[in-house]
């Protein structure tokens, strides 16, 4: 990287050299996108609604809206003295009645799914000593956390539960990825716990903890891993926002179930031990056919009519929604977006329906006021067909009391980079491609390779990174937030609103994304958010110096 003042185009492989040659090159790479229902002329041609094939439940389902909605319980820490709060979670294995009536596995963070929540204060550091009591190595992420190298979740930082062998000395026979013959002599693993720091040193947001383990991360949030993380500060408190009850964060995710009520899965290794990846037809990446929000079927929550906050985390492996809310009588109630990724937005924006891609999280406002007792409003995706078109359900169960209202200015601390202060311009292609043991999904034409860094960059550097994609992949950066500047060279979209840790490229869609490598020094990643693509390859190596 030049260290010259003004931009620099930086190319290397993920740049022009990728053009016409690469380009060409993926009619044969794109056999996987082909078995997965996918072409890439269909794909650029049809903008489909989503990337990836569908499993069939073998079960019988339950009617939407007949389940409760579920809300996650707040994980209380174990020691509040000092300047530091203290929480610890046990990951195990657990049974839990999903669909009425039927018990199902799950891999769990202290035997709930989702995991228990935890509520953090910008500025209070915290830890949390996560004891690995699952049959597997894991590793944990705080998606959207600003949080030192040794505490990121990188891939190959294994916590090891008891007997597994030492990975120095067991390592993958048949690497999915091709991307390491040798151990990655820069992990460091623990055995049975291990205990993360995360200063929350950041603007008030709501994060996500989940799985990262190389390879594997995948089918581990499929069997459960995974939970919400709120941070709040004195700048959200502010506003006059819902609170309470009428706050609620809702995790949407899609699952498959087997004729006995388990957790349906494609993988090559059902024990998740040493083959990763997933069989053909689903390697452009795992749909289930069974929407769960909090981990609930199509639920349904009784409101009051008056305005309430949802805070939505798209948990999904694969499956993108756009998110419309629709009243009985046919009405469509605004979604007021009052916060992005990483926070609260300058000012909110109003959509009629929502885009949400994997791993994005979108703050919404939705006013039921003046909607009878008694009726209905019905969280739709419109990207879903049959039983995948419906979300969940609010019921008008009372009046309302109006206390809240939605300030013109919510937030004046979002940071102002301008194209003028990058000292680096990069290109990034994310599509299908050939790797060492067969197809897979790659980012400049390289599949993830931990003993290799990608981008070296200084910090406090401002950068303008450039992504182009072939089918839907949401791009996430671990370690920042960013924001859209532009896409497919026009202005961002109105849901581009914000401060943003992943954006969503459709097929064929090119982006482009400003930020500061702030915070800390070390390796980080950046990847694609479909669970399989990643595992498959899409994940590159960051080097903050």
């Amino acid at each position: 990287m030049s260290e010259r003042p003004g931009p620099v185009r930086h190319h290397g492989r993920s740049g022009t050299e990728w053009s016409r040659r690469h380009v060409l090159g993926l009619g044969g790479a794109l056999g996987l996108a082909t078995a997965g229902g996918l072409t890439i002329s269909g794909a650029m041609a049809h903008r489909p609604a989503s990337t990836g094939n569908q499993l069939r439940s073998a079960v019988p389902l339950p009617k939407p809206y007949t389940v409760p909605l579920p809300i996650p319980s707040v994980l209380e820490p174990v020691d509040t003295s000092g300047d530091t709060d203290r929480y610890e979670i046990t990951q195990r294995q657990a049974s839990s009645e999903i669909l009425p009536g039927i018990r199902t596995g799950l891999w769990t963070y202290d035997g709930t799914f989702p995991g228990p929540t935890i509520e953090s204060r910008r500025g209070r550091p915290i830890t949390v000593a996560h004891r690995n009591e699952l049959p597997v190595p894991t590793v944990v992420h705080l998606h959207g956390g600003r949080t030192p190298a040794a505490s990121d979740g990188y891939p190959t930082d294994l916590v090891l539960p008891r007997g597994w062998p030492d990975p120095a000395a067991h390592h993958h026979q048949q690497p999915h990825t091709g991307a390491h013959a040798m151990p990655d002599a820069r992990a460091v693993t623990s055995r049975t716990t291990r205990e993360y720091t995360f200063p929350m040193d950041q603007r008030a947001a709501m994060l996500w903890y989940h799985d990262h383990r190389m390879d594997f991360t995948a089918p581990a949030i499929w069997r459960g891993l995974a939970g919400m993380h709120i941070v709040r500060d004195d700048t959200e408190d502010a506003p006059d926002l819902p609170r309470g009850e009428r706050e609620l964060p809702l995790m949407i995710a899609d699952r498959s179930f087997d004729s006995d009520g388990t957790l349906m899965y494609p993988s090559l290794d059902p024990a998740l031990r040493d083959r990763p990846g997933v069989r053909a037809p689903y390697e452009a990446g795992v749909l289930g056919d069974v929407i769960l929000v909090n981990g609930a079927p199509w639920p349904i929550h009784e409101v009051d009519a008056s305005r309430y906050r949802l805070r939505l985390l798209n948990a999904s492996n694969a499956r993108h929604y756009e998110l419309r809310a629709v009243a009985d009588d046919g009405r469509r109630l605004d979604l007021v977006q009052i916060g992005a990724d990483q926070g609260l937005l300058v000012a909110p924006v109003t959509h009629t329906s929502l885009p949400i891609a994997p791993a994005e999280r979108y703050d919404v406002t939705v006013d039921f006021a003046g909607l009878p007792v008694g009726s209905r409003v019905r969280l739709i995706n419109r990207l879903g067909t049959g039983r995948t078109r419906e979300v969940m359900a609010f019921r008008i169960a009372r009046r309302g009391r109006e206390d809240t209202r939605i300030p013109a200015l919510l937030a004046d601390d979002l940071p102002t980079w301008r194209r003028s202060e990058a000292t680096t311009i990069r290109d990034f292609a994310f599509r299908a491609g050939q790797m060492q043991h067969g197809r897979g999904w790659v980012i400049g034409g390289r599949a993830f390779d931990p003993s290799r860094t990608d981008v070296r960059t200084r910090l406090g550097a401002v950068e303008v990174w450039r992504l182009v994609a072939d089918v839907h992949h949401p791009i996430h950066l671990h370690l920042v937030g960013f924001r859209v500047l532009a896409r497919g060279g026009r202005a961002p979209l109105p849901h581009d609103a914000g401060l943003k840790d992943t954006i969503s490229l459709r097929p064929g869609e090119s982006a482009e994304i400003i930020t500061r490598f702030d915070g800390y020094r070390g390796r980080y990643l950046f990847h694609c958010h479909n669970a399989e693509h990643e595992d498959m390859g899409m994940m590159a190596n960051l080097e903050i110096a």
